[in-house]
């Protein structure tokens, strides 16, 4: 993890230079949700010493709440780059958000279909232009009663062993006090809640890069869930479960360990 965490930063002007990413839109879009964040929440933030300035990148967090998007998003943005989200293509399809999602070039996933594989195409092209992609590896928020990163999906894992490209984590916690539960549902706002973000180093994946067996994709999506559930532990100061959440199987699992 960086630094001391910084209640300071947040507050700053943008100053994010254009770089891949970027465009009116975006850059209108992050200032006023800044303001917006600013307004109904204390952020605290670390230095984001691990983020690379420049070339190709994945970004992978813990998934809480409906708000982690536009907090974590904001935190990248203010550290130096324009994150590019995996999002599920029905947001494309919905009034304002669809608008906002094309105009700031995220990427729509078609989830628990053949179409799904098909959404890293676009991903990786944007990582080969130099991009930051956004991927949260769970596939959605979580389901843990507790709210601890649950069972991860192969595909953030499939990316970076494909191209390369540092995997870097973070992790936030708060954002579910303000709107919590799988349902969209208006923000408790009062009294304001504090909202932490942080970011670990990047993930070692160089013996694994290039792979494409089974074996790989479960060995380093163990390593960025572990990675992003280490963070998670400093925010909440506790440490995990024993077991994993497995959302098939609504109940917590033995962790996997390679053979």
């Amino acid at each position: 993890m960086g630094t001391a965490l910084d209640r300071n930063r947040s507050q700053r002007p943008l100053r994010t230079p254009s770089q891949p990413g970027d465009g009116p839109v975006y850059r209108r879009l992050a200032i006023a949700v800044g303001h917006v964040l600013r307004a109904v929440s204390k952020e605290v933030w670390d230095d984001a010493a691990s983020l690379p300035p420049s070339g190709g990148m994945i970004l992978v967090s813990n998934h809480v709440s409906y708000l982690d998007v536009l907090a974590v998003g904001r935190y990248i943005i203010w550290s130096g780059r324009w994150p590019r989200y995996l999002g599920k293509a029905e947001l494309w399809s919905t009034p304002v958000v669809g608008w906002f999602a094309r105009k700031c070039g995220q990427i729509p996933v078609q989830r628990n279909s053949a179409q799904a594989r098909d959404s890293l195409a676009p991903a990786q092209a944007a990582l080969e232009r130099g991009e930051c992609v956004g991927i949260y590896p769970e596939g959605g928020r979580t389901r843990d009663p507790d709210l601890w990163p649950q069972t991860a999906r192969t595909g953030v894992a499939r990316l970076a062993l494909a191209t390369g490209v540092p995997v870097i984590p973070t992790a936030n916690w708060g954002t579910h006090a303000i709107m919590p539960g799988r349902k969209l549902s208006l923000p408790r706002l009062f009294p304001r809640k504090t909202v932490r973000v942080v970011m670990g180093e990047p993930v070692d994946l160089a013996d694994l890069v290039g792979r494409t067996d089974v074996e790989a994709m479960r060995i380093a999506t163990e390593r960025i869930m572990d990675a992003v559930t280490t963070l998670v532990e400093q925010l909440r100061g506790e440490p995990r479960p024993e077991g994993i959440w497995d959302p098939r199987k609504s109940a917590r699992v033995p962790r996997w360990t390679p053979r």
